[in-house]
Formats: C-alpha cells, sequence, structure tokens
C-alpha cells in the first residue's frame, strides 16, 4: 500500500475569526497525499485552494485541524532549527512568474538562497556549480545565472521558480497555480518539466489549479473545492468520467473541446447550492460512494449516488 506522506486533518483557516466578518477560507477539510503521487486540487477563484496550500506550508498559521508531514504535526513545530527542517522538505512553486523573484537579486543569488539559508554549498565555488546544474535541470543554461529577472520570459521566470524550489532537495512541492500566469503554448511545457522532475527525483505534488483539463494530464487524483469545502475527491480519470457531485459536474461541463459541433450544442451544467434541500441537522459529509471516490452530501444523497453507481 502506497505510503502516507502528507495528512490533512479538519483543517480550518478562518480570517478574521469570531467576528461579523469572518472569512471561512477552509472550512474543515480533509485528505490525504501518498507519496510520489500529485494530488490535483481545484475550484473557481476564491473557494481556498491556494489557502490550503499556503496554510500546510505555514505560510498562515491555521485557525484549527492538523497539518500531519511525515507522521510530525507541522503546526506543532515552533523552535527555529524544526522550522527550518521543515522547510526544506517542502517547498512552493507561486503562481506569479513576475512578482515572486526578487527584482533587484541576479539568478545566481536568487537560486542560491536556499542554499545559503541551509548551507548546502560548502564554498563558493560549489554554490555556483549547483546553480548551474539547477538551471540546466529546468533547460536553462549557466549564462542564465548572471542576468535579472526582468530579462526572462514568462516561462522562464517559472522555470527560475522551479529551480529555487529545488535547490534544497525537497521532498513534497506545492505548486500553486503554476501556469496561470502562463501563454498556453508554454503551459504545457512546464507541466512536462514537472512530470519529469518528479520521475527523477521522486518528488510528491499538490498542483493547485482552476484549468481542470491541464490538472487532469498531471494529476494521480483530484480534489474540487467550493466555497472553502472539499466536495469530491478521486483519481482523476473516475472524477472526469464519472462525476458525482453536481459542482464537480458543473466544473466538467464548462471546459471546451476544438469540436465545433460539440461546442455548438454543448449544454453547460449550473450549480444552484440550494437544490440540496438538506433539513435542519442533517449530517453532511464526505462519504466513499465507490472505492476511492469520495462525495460530500447527505446520507439521502449517497444512497442514491450508490445506487446510480450499481446501475452503471
Amino acid at each position: 500500500m502506497a505510503e502516507k506522506l502528507l495528512e490533512i486533518r479538519n483543517l480550518k483557516q478562518y480570517f478574521n475569526a469570531g467576528k461579523k466578518n469572518e472569512v471561512r477560507a477552509v472550512d474543515d477539510i480533509s485528505f490525504d497525499i501518498y507519496r510520489g503521487e500529485t494530488l490535483g486540487l481545484v475550484g473557481e477563484s476564491g473557494c481556498g485552494k491556494s489557502t490550503t496550500g499556503r496554510t500546510i506550508i505555514r505560510l498562515y498559521d491555521a485557525t484549527d485541524g492538523e497539518v500531519i508531514y511525515n507522521g510530525v504535526n507541522v503546526h506543532d513545530k515552533k523552535s527555529k532549527a524544526d522550522l527550518k527542517q521543515f522547510n526544506r522538505k517542502m517547498q512552493m512553486i507561486f503562481q506569479d512568474p513576475y512578482a515572486s523573484l526578487n527584482p533587484r537579486m541576479k539568478v545566481m543569488d536568487i537560486i542560491a538562497e536556499g542554499l545559503d539559508i541551509h548551507g548546502l554549498a560548502k564554498n563558493p565555488a560549489e554554490r555556483k556549480e549547483k546553480v548551474y546544474s539547477l538551471l540546466e535541470t529546468v533547460g536553462l543554461n549557466r549564462e542564465h545565472a548572471n542576468r535579472f529577472p526582468h530579462e526572462f520570459s514568462g516561462g522562464q521566470r517559472q522555470r527560475l521558480g522551479i529551480a529555487r524550489a529545488l535547490a534544497v532537495d525537497p521532498e513534497f512541492i506545492i505548486a500553486d497555480e503554476p501556469i496561470s500566469a502562463l501563454d498556453v503554448s508554454i503551459q504545457a511545457q512546464v507541466v512536462n518539466l514537472l512530470k519529469e522532475l518528479q520521475e527523477e527525483k521522486g518528488l510528491t505534488y499538490l498542483f493547485i489549479a482552476h484549468d481542470l483539463s491541464m490538472v487532469k494530464y498531471i494529476s494521480d487524483r483530484i480534489g474540487v473545492m467550493y466555497f472553502g469545502k472539499l466536495v469530491e475527491l478521486a483519481p482523476a480519470e473516475e472524477l472526469y468520467s464519472n462525476p458525482l457531485h453536481p459542482y464537480t459536474q458543473s466544473l466538467l461541463s464548462a471546459i471546451p473541446l476544438p469540436d465545433p459541433d460539440y461546442e455548438r450544442n454543448r449544454v453547460r451544467k449550473t450549480y444552484d447550492p440550494a437544490s440540496h434541500n438538506y433539513a435542519d441537522g442533517e449530517e453532511i459529509a464526505m462519504r466513499e460512494v465507490t472505492p476511492g471516490h469520495f462525495v460530500f452530501c447527505s446520507e439521502k444523497e449517497f444512497n442514491a449516488m450508490k445506487l446510480a453507481s450499481s446501475a452503471k
């Protein structure tokens, strides 16, 4: 059985907690990520997926719940030494390749920052060689080390962001919409690079995105978020071929295909949360409809989905 690398248990991230303007950005979600896999996390803007990633890596302190990495609760780590060790194992690739690189630093120093913090280079010559190697790993060359970020295209800058994340030899990388700011022609190149690096280095990814077609290509399993809740979690192929939650169905119905006839006749589904008609006190929870396929639903909805799935 695959080894659990990360366990999220009842994670909550509330902003302005307890106040009138409280925002439940992440509202009591639980899931696991297994070593060597890619878990895709999708949903519309503002659903809480990026906040989930930032809370996992402790850019935000969790309001409640647990983030268990390699058997240790991340949010229990208090000492600088513990946090430093944790930060080496878990890295993040940010959404905006323009804002995430310091414009006043040369590429050499941007990529070597992690090496310097963790003391991973014995001397300046080794530091330089490690940076050169990282640049080549992400499809750039050593001459790029002496340039500033503004001298690169968006795709190249995201490659620099990937090189920076790889510098400390992490096990787990949170990729927070790493292709959303890139041209479509460049997106596939970056995703292919991430897949190649995963195979070479045995990396585990949380891949956060809103582009469902690209998420399917890179992910082993996919979680769907809606207003801070995880509403469906399933293997990628299963989610696309048999979406069970109405919100997931609405997302998938919006994916365009390069087929004029299909597009002309495509019926887009809309999701209305009021359509559930939950009774007062009715328990709504993640339930396993088929093996590995979880849906946030009531007992009544669960039984209906179970019956429909068994009839197929």
